[in-house]
C-alpha cells in the first residue's frame, strides 16, 4: 500500500515540474554569446585607452589623442554573431589584434572551405562543418559564393606589388596531380620566399607552371620582377632544371647558393646505404668550416677519401660541384645557418603537400594553384610572417665594407 501510494505521488510530480531543455540551453547560449560580446569590447575599450594614454573622458597631460565615436562590426564567432564596437581615434589609426586575429582565422576558413570543397566533400556536409566553424550553417549557394570570392581575394593577393628590396631569395616547386581528358598529370607550383631589408620573410609567388624548366622559371619571374621585385643578392635553391639559366636572365648581379642538404641527397645516390652516414659526416664537415678557403680545402681532401673508398662518381660529383654550395660564404657568417640550405621554404612545401593529400587529383591547375596559394596566404599571415627572421644590419655593414665594383654576379 506504501509503494502504490508513493507511484502515484511521483507520477503526480512529474505532471507538475516539466523543464525545458530546449529554453535552458538557449538561454544559456545567449548568455555566453553576450558574455563574448562584452569581452570583446571590453578589450577594444582598453586598447583605445592604452593608445590614447588615457581612459575615456579623462582629462591629463600624459593623453596623446583622443576619441571620435566608434563604428559597429560583426564578427562570427563560434558562440554565434556578436557585434563589435570599434574605436575611432581623432589623430591615429585605431589597430587591434581582436581584429587582426579575426583576419587570420578568416583566412584559414577559407583554406578549410576550399579543401572541402575541392575533395568532393557533399554540400549538406560543409553546412554542418560551416556551423562548426562560424556558428551559423552556411547554404549550398553561399558556399558556391564563397569559393568565387575566395579565389577573387587569393587572385588579388597574388597580383599586390612587391615593395621595398629583398637581398634573399628562396625558390622552389611541387608537382601536383591534376586530371586532364581522363588522364592523371603532373601540374608544378612554383613559390619564392623572400628576406626583406627589414629581416622578415614574405610568400613573394605563387604560380601555376607546366613543368620546372627554363621557360616555367623564366615566366615566374617575369611575373615576380613585373610586380616589383628588387635589390636580390643571393639566390636559394635546389639545383632545379632550367632555375638557374632563367634567374641569370632576370638578376645578373645576384649570386646563386645550391642548398647544402640537396646538394648532400645527390651525392648520396652515388653512396651505397652502408657508408652514407660515413660519408655524411664527411660532406658536412666541409660546410662546418670558418671560411670558404678552408671549405675548399676540406673538399678537396674528402675527394680523396672518396676516392680511396672506391667511390669514384661521388668524389666526382663532389670535385665538380661543391664550389656550388659554398656562395653563402661570401654574405655575414651571422646568416650562414638560414642560406646555406633551402629548409625554411622547404618545410611550407611540405605543408602545401601535406594539406592537398586529401584532394588526390585536381579537376585543374588552377585549383591545384588556388588551394597552395591559399595556404601560403595563411602562413604569411601567421606568426611565420610576422616575426623578424634575421638582422640585416650584418649586411648592410658587409656592404659598407666591401670594395666598389666588386664582382657579385650568380656563381
Amino acid at each position: 500500500m506504501q509503494n502504490g501510494t508513493s507511484a502515484a505521488t511521483d507520477k503526480n510530480l512529474s505532471q507538475v515540474i516539466k523543464i525545458d531543455e530546449a529554453q535552458i540551453q538557449q538561454h544559456l547560449g545567449e548568455m555566453v554569446r553576450s558574455s563574448v560580446e562584452e569581452t570583446l569590447n571590453g578589450m577594444l575599450d582598453a586598447e583605445a585607452d592604452r593608445l590614447c594614454n588615457a581612459g575615456r573622458y579623462e582629462h591629463t597631460e600624459a593623453r596623446t589623442d583622443q576619441r571620435a565615436g566608434h563604428y559597429k562590426r560583426k564578427l562570427q564567432t563560434r558562440v554565434g554573431e556578436v557585434e563589435l564596437k570599434v574605436p575611432k581615434l581623432r589623430q591615429a589609426k585605431f589597430e587591434t589584434a581582436i581584429i587582426e586575429r579575426y583576419r587570420r582565422r578568416e583566412s584559414s576558413i577559407e583554406e578549410a572551405l576550399m579543401e572541402m570543397y575541392l575533395a568532393g566533400v557533399s554540400v549538406r556536409r560543409v553546412e554542418d562543418i560551416t556551423e562548426a566553424l562560424w556558428g551559423m550553417r552556411v547554404s549550398a549557394g553561399t558556399v558556391s559564393d564563397l569559393n568565387q570570392k575566395l579565389y577573387e581575394r587569393i587572385e588579388q593577393w597574388r597580383n599586390e606589388p612587391i615593395t621595398g628590396e629583398y637581398p634573399y631569395l628562396y625558390l622552389d616547386g611541387i608537382c601536383l596531380k591534376r586530371s586532364w581528358a581522363g588522364e592523371v598529370r603532373n601540374v608544378s607550383v612554383l613559390v619564392a620566399v623572400g628576406i626583406g631589408t627589414d629581416g622578415f620573410r614574405d610568400i613573394l609567388g605563387v604560380a601555376e607552371g607546366p613543368k620546372e624548366d627554363t621557360e616555367s622559371w623564366r615566366q615566374f619571374l617575369t611575373h615576380l620582377k613585373g610586380r616589383g621585385l628588387t635589390g636580390v643578392q643571393l639566390i636559394v635553391s635546389d639545383k632545379c632544371m632550367g632555375l638557374v639559366e632563367a634567374a641569370v636572365e632576370f638578376y645578373p648581379q645576384a649570386r646563386w647558393q645550391r642548398c647544402v642538404v640537396h646538394w648532400y641527397r645527390n651525392i648520396f645516390s652515388e653512396v651505397p646505404k652502408t657508408q652514407v652516414k660515413a660519408v655524411a659526416a664527411m660532406l658536412k664537415a666541409i660546410h662546418a668550416q670558418e671560411d670558404a678557403a678552408s671549405a675548399q680545402e676540406k673538399a678537396t681532401a674528402v675527394v680523396e677519401k672518396l676516392k680511396a673508398l672506391k667511390l669514384k662518381k661521388a668524389a666526382e660529383k663532389v670535385a665538380e660541384s661543391v664550389a656550388e654550395t659554398l656562395t653563402y660564404y661570401r654574405f655575414p657568417s651571422e646568416h650562414h645557418r638560414q642560406i646555406r640550405t633551402n629548409n625554411m621554404l622547404e618545410r611550407i612545401m611540405r605543408e602545401i603537400l601535406r594539406r592537398t593529400r586529401v584532394v588526390g587529383a585536381f579537376p585543374d591547375g588552377r585549383s591545384a594553384l588556388m588551394l597552395a596559394a591559399a595556404r601560403l596566404r595563411y602562413v604569411s599571415g601567421s606568426r611565420w610572417g610576422t616575426r623578424r627572421y634575421m638582422d640585416m644590419d650584418r649586411l648592410k655593414e658587409m656592404e659598407e665594407t666591401e670594395s666598389p665594383g666588386a664582382d657579385k654576379k650568380i656563381a
